[in-house]
């Protein structure tokens, strides 16, 4: 074999994997994703509401839309995931802004649509790329292949935080467009949905995308869903679910993944508020995320390192102590300074998602491989779901008592120590569960 023939890029099924993955999660949205929402005029537990019906709606759809992709096609699945995520993204992109009760019911809609996208290409993606690097012979380049991928994503977020914060704050793009000699008027229900208009064309791009994928084998999905798929795709489930129940090892992967993920992508989805109660101007809120993105470019080459060179569990309390320190240093909200524990609860992110990645896909068999993935999401939503839900409440809660114009803010500050504290009892928890339990092998 030649250079070109022993690169996994030099697979098509690679190339676009990469390209999909990009262009699905780099959101031009993200770095104003809390505020977006509450200035089209919800509230922070409408917020918490909408993602917990979100997460819940990935929830009953993520093991059997893995076990479709494995049955079916994952091509197919993720043709699905970007139709999908046209229709989400431009529902709210062109929604009229009648009345809060009207915004929130079509948010509800967006959720429940953005759930499934997310649903369809989890594991189906994965599936495809490793699957295509296993026909090749080529099953030890995976950790190049996320290696060079999370770099790529983080090129995108870079691109995707940057302009979609620069294109919300509507003084900036009039300033810009006077420099221009352009001149207009714009207010911030304007600009609001213009971050949304840029992501609607990621959307197209990514429905471009799955449509030149081909599924490894040369296999060829039927034209339609009969009885018989959907009763192999529910015992594959079943299958997939009794294997992760008896290897030790990849349930405390699962386990500790949903631990990291839930918690840490609540606070994520929450970023731009705690930014504001830092005080960091909002035109910079796509800097930050651009920094963010900039770990990713660098923390990948570490994950792999620690892979090649120590054991899991020195990858788990790497990530541990990372995101215990980062939650609490966040809960403390120093103005400006705050942001330096931010960015290390963001990078304990990035560990977790290789970590896990690498760590499942070693285990998995090809013929359940979206399926086990499936079920690794399954626990990663059932924990930002139920997470979402309890914070709501907490923050109904906490309201009871105080008043005042700045209402939803002391509250948000009132019950952020809630996310250090949760993390580390349900973590000495998960660890003497798998020292007395589930520990059959060294971890």
């Amino acid at each position: 074999m030649n250079k070109s023939e022993t690169s996994p890029f030099s697979i098509p099924n690679i190339r676009l994997f990469i390209a999909f993955r990009v262009l699905f999660n780099s959101r031009f949205y993200y770095p104003v994703f809390t505020i977006l929402f509450l200035d089209f005029g919800l509230t922070v537990a409408q917020f918490s509401i909408l993602n917990a019906v979100w997460a819940a709606t990935i929830v009953l759809a993520e093991v059997p839309s893995g076990a479709l992709a494995d049955v079916v096609g994952r091509k197919r699945l993720l043709v699905f995931a970007s139709c999908i995520m046209v229709l989400e993204i431009g529902m709210i992109s062109f929604v009229p802004n009648t009345g809060p009760d009207f915004i929130f019911l079509v948010f509800l809609v967006n959720r429940i649509f953005s759930g499934l996208a997310e649903a369809a290409a989890s594991g189906a993606d994965e599936a495809l790329a490793y699957d295509s690097l296993a026909e090749k012979g080529m099953k030890d380049q995976w950790g190049r292949v996320l290696e060079v991928l999370m770099r790529f994503q983080s090129l995108g977020f870079i691109i995707a935080m940057t302009l979609g914060a620069a294109v919300y704050d509507h003084t900036l793009v009039e300033a810009v467009c006077r420099f221009s000699g352009i001149e207009i008027t714009l207010t911030k229900e304007i600009t609001l949905r213009f971050p949304l208009y840029l992501t609607f064309l990621l959307a197209c791009g990514a429905l471009v995308t799955t449509l030149k994928m081909k599924d490894p084998g040369g296999k060829t999905a039927s034209p339609g869903l009969d009885l018989s798929q959907v009763r192999k795709a529910f015992s594959l489930t079943l299958k997939a679910g009794l294997w992760i129940s008896k290897t030790p090892f990849a349930l405390s992967v699962i386990l500790f993944g949903m631990l990291f993920d839930g918690l840490i992508r609540m606070v994520i989805t929450l970023a731009s508020q705690y930014y504001r109660m830092i005080h960091l101007p909002e035109s910079g809120f796509g800097l930050i995320g651009s920094f963010v993105a900039l770990l990713g470019m660098v923390i990948p080459k570490l994950a792999k390192t620690i892979t090649d060179k120590h054991s899991p569990s020195f990858a788990l309390w790497v990530t541990a102590l990372m995101t215990f320190a980062g939650l609490a240093g966040m809960s403390f909200f120093w103005p400006y300074y705050g942001l330096i524990p931010a960015l290390m609860t963001f990078s304990a992110m990035y560990f977790t998602g290789f970590f896990v990645s690498f760590y499942i896909n070693q285990l998995a068999s090809s013929d359940q491989r979206a399926t086990v993935l499936s079920f690794k999401g399954l626990a990663y939503n059932i924990s930002y779901g139920v997470l979402g839900v309890l914070y709501a409440l907490v923050l109904k809660t906490q309201k009871h008592g105080i008043s005042g114009p700045d209402l939803e803010n002391q509250v948000f500050i009132q019950t952020f120590s809630w996310f250090p504290v949760t993390f580390a009892l349900w973590f000495c928890l998960l660890v003497l569960i798998y020292i007395f339990r589930l520990r059959k092998r060294d971890f």
